[in-house]
């Protein structure tokens, strides 16, 4: 299992780094750049509000299904045309009630019409994930892998053509419909492959079935409800509690930092989509599951405080880089908490994903319930107060406090025999990272630009920051919180 586990690993982290980060960093901060901070703030806060009632449109059914399919392969067939009947329903369903509610808080026709296209964006981003939830249950990794970036690979043809053709009058809808574009063309190529696979002929429609279904997944759909809130409503509330321009200049300030973010998360959440079907059936194989935990977490967390914190110390660096607003700062000052959150999430992407497997859905969901508070209350406290800041800060608290009852929970169920050795070696190694990185930054920069050429002089600081990356992964390998004979031992003889 370790051994299929790093195969795919490597084939969908090669796919999604090829194509997602230019995506997040070179497609979206272009666009970012063409309409500006308060124009692309806006949209950002309304693709936030979209994302809360998000699960309105699954309710549950894509994790149930991964994790059934996972463990009884012979049920795709039988379950497919109903859950996708059930899906056209849930879809009527969100779509309403998301534009019924965002009439009540108050957004006008501008900000209707941006709502409206996005929520069919995200009906059809949610049809893609089903469809990849029956591949991955199938445990057809190879197949899921391409479809992972599939979308994002036809976007990034679509919008950069759009930005070298109309740089100058570049709109915000059509970064909206240039997503419309890519989610259809990979929907209906996910869809024939799925309907091959399942060899499904028709939708049928069978109450019965939906409610039972229905009743196995709305664990899973408060769980994903409760995320969703704690996750997405901080630049909701920015734009919503500040208002005006003021309130999409600060969500647009927010949506700089954030999205830098979520292209560190990538390599996280591919990570849950590979573990969850594995611990799934490990679980109801009883297998044991402590070495594929350690492997995760010494592949994902470690490299996590290392990106964390090396972007923490160049977060004005690279905002000047990538942005061409005046205030860098204050898109830096927000970074810097935020990318602090990253260590904490790919935790929850491990601990969280096995307790999922194992179907501890009502101490996540407790878990989820508090954090959602705790965030919706320091917001309230803080947005007024620092704005932004106040947002980014109200994540950090949520997250780390998540991460943390994960580990105790999971600690508590599986009771695995603990590694004193390696939480020693990461204590020390941490602060070891920072020293590095405090050392590295110091260093003047003035010899390396005169050797630069004249065009990289600019970048100055790049070469001294992916030469702190090195010496701290050598840190890594030098505590033995990373083993390259594990590692290659897993790939080459495991199973």
């Amino acid at each position: 299992m370790q051994k299929k586990f790093v195969r795919n690993l490597a084939l969908v982290l090669f796919l999604n780094l090829l194509i997602k980060p230019f995506w997040i960093i070179g497609v979206e901060t272009q666009v970012q750049n063409a309409v500006g901070v308060t124009n692309y703030g806006l949209y950002y806060a309304i693709f936030n509000f979209s994302m809360l009632l998000n699960i309105l449109l699954d309710l549950g059914i894509t994790n149930f299904n991964n994790r059934n399919i996972a463990q009884n392969n012979h049920m795709v067939s039988k379950h497919f045309a109903s859950i996708a009947m059930l899906k056209f329903l849930l879809a009527g369903v969100y779509a309403v009630i998301t534009i019924v509610v965002g009439t009540v808080i108050g957004y006008d026709f501008v900000m209707m019409k941006l709502l409206i296209m996005v929520v069919f964006n995200q009906v059809l981003l949610s049809f893609i994930t089903y469809l990849r939830s029956n591949l991955a249950g199938l445990h057809l990794f190879k197949t899921d892998s391409i479809i992972s970036v599939l979308d994002r690979l036809f976007m990034i043809v679509i919008c950069e053509f759009l930005i070298i053709t109309n740089r100058e009058n570049f709109d915000i809808l059509w970064f909206i419909y240039a997503q419309t574009a890519g989610y259809l063309l990979t929907t209906i190529i996910t869809l024939v492959i799925v309907l091959d696979k399942a060899r499904v002929r028709k939708l049928t429609w069978r109450w019965p079935f939906f409610l039972m279904i229905l009743k196995k997944s709305y664990p899973f759909a408060v769980l994903v409800l409760l995320m969703t809130f704690y996750n997405r409503i901080d630049s909701v509330m920015l734009e919503r509690m500040l208002r005006g321009e003021e309130g999409s200049h600060q969500s647009g300030i927010y949506a700089h930092a954030y999205r830098l973010l979520d292209a560190s998360n990538m390599i996280a959440f591919l990570f849950a989509g590979l573990l969850l079907p594995m611990f799934s059936r490990m679980i109801k194989l009883r297998q044991r599951v402590d070495e594929l935990v350690g492997l995760a977490f010494s592949l994902l967390v470690v490299p996590a405080i290392i990106v964390a914190v090396c972007l923490f110390f160049y977060s004005t660096e690279i905002m000047e880089l990538l942005y061409h607003q005046d205030d860098i700062e204050a898109s830096a000052a927000v970074f810097r908490i935020l990318i602090s959150c990253f260590v904490a999430i790919s935790s929850t992407y491990i601990f969280g994903t096995l307790l999922t497997a194992n179907g501890n859905l009502k101490q996540l969901n407790i878990m989820a319930s508090a954090g959602m508070v705790i965030n919706f209350v320091t917001n309230l406290i803080l947005i007024p107060k620092i704005m932004s800041i106040g947002a980014a800060t109200s994540s950090l608290v949520t997250q780390y406090l998540i991460a943390f009852s994960q580990v105790i929970m999971v600690q508590a169920i599986f009771k695995f025999h603990i590694n004193y050795r390696f939480i020693i070696a990461l204590v020390l190694f941490v602060p070891a990272v920072i020293g590095v990185n405090i050392l590295m930054h110091r260093i003047p920069s003035n010899t390396l630009i005169a050797y630069m050429p004249e065009n990289l002089k600019t970048v100055y600081w790049l070469p001294k920051m992916v030469l702190t990356i090195l010496v701290c992964f050598g840190l890594a390998f030098a505590f033995r919180l990373i083993r390259v004979r594990n590692i290659y031992h897993t790939f080459r003889y495991g199973e």
